[in-house]
């Protein structure tokens, strides 16, 4: 019995085939490090575990084939700790239509640690997402190089735009020479088939038609050889193994008909067709690559936003340093007329900036001592001392960059279906074009013929453009996006955002300035109504809430002296409590009040007037005793004068609107009713945001969330498609799928629009590049096509995809565009 306990226990011990060292971070007794061992040897697949706590990794033994690194995170995050992350850029070369992009995939997503791996064809780049620290870019760029493809890690922001500008220009301009080169040698071919073709005599001899395409077909066309013989190697198959069979197959035929001319009594020869075919092929990829550089328009001009020097001035010499040595707390000159090199605050001086590349905004924004100012920006007139805030990867304008990069980077979830079919899409090809070639050969017994169809058949078929069609609508899409002060993060908010119908808007800061101020104070019968506004900013000293910091300003503006607040408590949602004086002091919200039970009717009237016009009403109650409302203070925030446009726009395109706020319900419809919103979720506290959210979902509706707090972060994390403004907090900005870069309600319908425009134009990309084949393959196979003819038409379908996406750098943004004319 022992015995085969033993046995059993073996045979359901799992096969130790890999070993990885996860970081871990969060444990801080022996007690974190149990529950982390714990968790991951539940994960199936795992042999031994050992943790340690000061180094805070986690070495794991385990059977590849049964798990893998993304199990081991899941597991560390459930059991209440995190796995640091990190995404590593690669610069992929010699990838040529969707097959490779799946290749590349593969070989990468095979590495030890990786979680998640996303390839672009249109940017030529993979990303690859795993423990930081845990994967060495070298295993990555290796792992690519034995699957055939050149690979180098990212130089990302180091690199500045002129030295890729120059790169691209350098590759574009010899490719165009290889091109000249192959259209030289192949255009007398061309003309002797054309006049072949017209019935008339041929007058290119054998010998010469053989010397003019010889060059073409293993120098010029060496590339497609050098590719598909990589291809090959790592047991795949592509567009360039499509091409190098079937010009070898049309060469190498001409040249058996050349030397056994009793095989062909009629004397024609197929040199200038894989000639031919293969200077079509190179000046698609020449016009394809002009257009691609024109879908990263966005992302350079958001590069050359960056200065290369700054004027600086330490020890009370103005000096001018490379950016890169500034330092945060530096005093930076800047001079009118010259870029911002770095993010700060307006120390002294006057001036207006043009940030309308960064933000979007048309119009020149007034700065003044104390306002925040952006680098990358253009300074007007005036002289401007700026304190550095923030430098290097810090900066908005880093920020941007790397977030339009990752956007235009990531995979759009329709991409999938591309990745399947080209998965299977070259063995078919090949399948297709050898039962061509039997079909024509048994049915007309004409063997030429019979060749000449299935080359064609090899040769038209493009997967190229389906690997392009969707990548080139996310680039061109994102940065014209970009460009309006839209920000899109990725290409799953693409997909959801253009499926949007239900907006939800918090109010303070979205719909509302976010800066109400002291409308209104009333005293109880007997008090003062300054005593009130002295209580309360004792209450509110140190906090940096909206309406706190109005009833700060009120006081400022009094010249009132607010004493010190102790037991400080903050009521999440409600408000807060102290003890001032001896005195035990309660200010917040009508809820508040109920809950302390405080006697609110004799206020009750003029606070509900005060609601009914739009204020907030904060109630101030002391509860030594029982408890007694002191007074109630109004505060008033501004509507924005773009919120009701905003709202009107919304239901221009099919959106419903909903105001989601912790404000009192009849504050809240006072501001609905004056923007034209017609649903209102009002007394909501933060933690709750997010379940009113779901419960929209619940209803079948995809919905967005606009916020701009920390209070709203979980909110935009439920929902569909979150979409933080830019003048709110970074936690805010980075939960949400969307930041629109200034605070602008208006931007809200240009973010939906702008992914329906590029959802619209995938589709249309998509479309085109399947009906191309299923038309063109059939044609070719039926003999319509000569391999000439479909070599033309494969590279034409390639650079209609790319130039079908660059249509959308004509979409603008309704926002800016009203902006612009007022």
């Amino acid at each position: 019995m022992v015995a085969h306990d033993a046995a059993a226990d073996a045979s359901a011990a799992p096969t130790i085939t890999d070993k990885i060292i996860l970081p871990v971070h969060g444990m801080t007794c022996a007690s974190c490090v149990a529950r982390v061992e714990k968790a991951l040897k539940r994960v199936d697949g795992v042999g031994t575990v050992g943790v340690n706590l000061a180094s805070e990794r986690a070495e794991v033994s385990f059977d590849k084939h049964k798990t893998g690194t993304e199990a081991f995170v899941t597991a560390v995050t459930k059991a209440g700790f995190s796995v640091p992350e990190e995404d590593i850029t690669l610069d992929v070369t010699g990838m040529t239509c969707a097959t490779c992009v799946g290749r590349v995939e593969k070989v990468l997503g095979r590495v030890a640690g990786v979680e998640t791996v996303q390839v672009n064809l249109a940017t030529e780049q993979a990303v690859v997402h795993a423990p930081k620290g845990l994967v060495d870019p070298r295993m990555l760029t290796d792992a690519v190089a034995r699957a055939g493809y050149g690979a180098t890690l990212h130089a990302g922001g180091e690199n500045s735009a002129d030295e890729e500008e120059a790169a691209a220009a350098d590759k574009n301009r010899r490719e165009l020479l290889q091109l000249l080169g192959a259209a030289a040698l192949t255009l007398p071919l061309l003309v002797h088939m054309f006049v072949v073709l017209a019935g008339g005599h041929a007058f290119l001899p054998p010998w010469l038609q053989f010397v003019l395409a010889t060059p073409v077909q293993f120098w010029f066309g060496r590339r497609f050889y050098i590719a598909g013989f990589r291809a090959l190697r790592a047991g795949a198959g592509n567009m360039d193994l499509l091409v190098a069979m079937g010009t070898s197959a049309a060469y190498f035929f001409s040249l058996f008909l050349w030397l056994v001319p009793s095989f062909n009594p009629a004397g024609h020869l197929h040199f200038g067709a894989a000639a031919a075919i293969i200077t079509f092929v190179l000046l698609g990829r020449w016009f394809e690559s002009r257009a691609k550089r024109g879908t990263t328009l966005a992302i350079r001009a958001l590069m050359k936003l960056r200065p290369e020097n700054a004027r600086v001035v330490r020890d009370g010499n103005e000096m001018t340093v490379a950016v890169s040595e500034v330092v945060t707390g530096d005093l930076v000159v800047v001079r009118p007329g010259e870029r911002l090199p770095v993010d700060g605050s307006v120390e002294d001086g006057q001036s207006e900036v043009d940030e309308s590349l960064i933000t979007g905004e048309s119009m020149p924004v007034a700065k003044t001592t104390g306002d925040p100012v952006t680098g990358g920006a253009i300074n007007g007139g005036g002289l401007l001392r700026v304190r550095v805030t923030a430098v290097g990867a810090n900066t908005t304008l880093a920020r941007i960059i790397k977030m339009v990069e990752g956007a235009q980077a990531s995979k759009a979830p329709v991409q999938r279906l591309v990745d399947k079919v080209s998965e299977i899409f070259v063995p078919a090809v090949v399948a297709v074009s050898l039962a061509t070639f039997g079909l024509w050969w048994g049915l007309s017994g004409d063997f030429a013929q019979a060749f000449i169809a299935a080359v064609s058949v090899l040769v038209v078929a493009c997967p190229c453009a389906l690997g392009l069609a969707t990548p080139t609508a996310i680039m061109v899409g994102t940065g014209a996006a970009a460009r309006a002060g839209i920000l899109i993060k990725d290409a799953e908010a693409l997909e959801h955002g253009h499926r949007v119908d239900t907006v939800v808007l918090d109010k303070t800061g979205t719909l509302t300035e976010g800066r109400p101020g002291v409308a209104d104070v009333a005293a109880s019968a007997g008090g003062d109504i300054d005593d009130v506004v002295r209580l309360a900013t004792a209450l509110q000293h140190g906090s940096e809430h909206p309406l706190a910091r109005a009833v700060l300003d009120r006081a400022d503006d009094l010249g009132i002296t607010a004493p010190a607040a102790e037991d400080f408590q903050s009521l999440t949602g409600r408000g807060v409590r102290g003890t001032v004086e001896g005195r035990t002091l309660y200010l917040g919200s009508r809820r508040l009040m109920t809950e302390i039970g405080a006697d609110i009717a004799p206020h009750e009237e003029t606070a509900q007037n005060w609601e009914g016009v739009g204020r907030t009403v904060m109630w101030l109650a002391q509860a030594d005793g029982p408890p007694q409302v002191l007074g109630i203070i109004a505060a008033a925030d501004q509507i924005k004068g773009s919120a009701k446009a905003a709202i009107a726009r919304l239901k221009e395109i099919g959106v419903r609107a909903v105001m989601l706020t912790g404000d009192n319900e009849r504050t809240a419809l006072a501001v609905a009713r004056e923007i034209g919103i017609d649903t209102v979720i009002a007394g909501v506290l933060p933690d709750d945001k997010a379940a009113e959210v779901r419960k929209l979902q619940d209803g079948k509706h995809v919905v967005a969330m606009v916020g701009d707090g920390i209070n709203d972060a979980p909110a935009l994390a439920a929902a569909d498609v979150g979409i933080a403004m830019g003048t709110g907090t970074d936690v805010a900005m980075h939960t949400a799928g969307i930041t629109l870069m200034r605070g602008d309600p208006l931007l809200i319908a240009d973010a939906i629009r702008a992914s329906r425009a590029t959802y619209r134009k995938i589709w249309q990309n998509l479309f085109w590049a399947f009906i191309f084949n299923i038309i063109a393959i059939p044609l070719a196979g039926a003999g319509f096509l000569t391999p000439a003819v479909a070599g033309g038409a494969m590279s034409l379908s390639s650079v209609s995809v790319v130039s079908n996406a660059l249509l959308l750098r004509r979409w603008r943004a309704l926002a800016t565009r009203e902006r612009s004319h007022a």
